[in-house]
């Protein structure tokens, strides 16, 4: 199986910082925002924006793990900070890859409990084959892919990442 580099790591790099600029716009008008990240590799992205925002902005930024069963996406989420942490504020929810939508929809459903000031969604990449009715605020590179492609994320702990397509 052939792999075709999709952003490189510069590009990610470059996409982190402006989806952190992006949500810093957006967000401009809060004292604190959390960004919660959909384990592992959304996690990971949203520390990355996180680190980049608290560098740019006044924003007190609060980062959350979002743990969803993405075989049963339909079992109860658990996130690593209590809903009284997130209430009344401005919530980002982030992903390395927007596929069919099932794991951010099932995840958008949790937080919507709560009550937020903003609600919105990043990911890095969107395949564009949604089965919900869910969309990236925030993106870094939209694809039209066949369903039998795969995009995969890849953030290395020397710092080396990049996405691509097999």
């Amino acid at each position: 199986m052939s792999k075709n580099i999709i952003l490189s790591n510069q590009e990610i790099e470059h996409t982190i910082k402006r989806i952190a600029y992006q949500i810093y716009e957006t967000f401009v008008d809060e004292e604190e925002i959390v960004i919660a990240g959909i384990a592992a590799n959304g996690y990971i992205f949203a520390k990355k924006i996180s680190e980049v925002l608290q560098c740019i902005s006044t924003l007190k930024v609060s980062l959350c793990e979002v743990q969803i069963n993405k075989q049963n996406p339909a079992l109860p989420v658990k996130t690593s900070l209590s809903k009284e942490h997130y209430t009344n504020k401005g919530l980002i929810l982030v992903d390395d890859v927007l596929n069919s939508g099932t794991t951010l929809i099932y995840a958008v459903r949790h937080f919507l409990d709560v009550p937020l000031t903003k609600f919105k969604t990043a990911v890095l990449v969107d395949r564009n084959h949604k089965k919900y009715p869910v969309k990236a605020d925030f993106k870094g590179i939209s694809l039209s892919t066949s369903s039998l492609e795969h995009v995969q994320v890849i953030f290395d702990e020397n710092g080396e990442n990049y996405a691509f397509l097999s």
